[in-house]
């Protein structure tokens, strides 16, 4: 049964963890989004207050 034999499977472990923390953050980090956000002004709108027709 090759799942006993410790051997190749402790090295695709090895392997695929490398990829997995080196090569797949990175890609995921240099990936920019299209629409930035835009900052929000400090300043506080002026409400008027609304007159009812009845």
């Amino acid at each position: 049964m090759p799942q006993l034999n410790p051997g190749p499977w402790f090295m695709i472990l090895v392997f695929s963890w490398l990829i997995f923390l080196t090569i797949i953050p990175t890609k995921i980090l240099k990936h920019t989004s299209p629409n930035e956000a835009t900052p929000v002004s400090a300043e506080k709108h002026k409400t008027e207050s609304w007159t009812w027709p009845w």
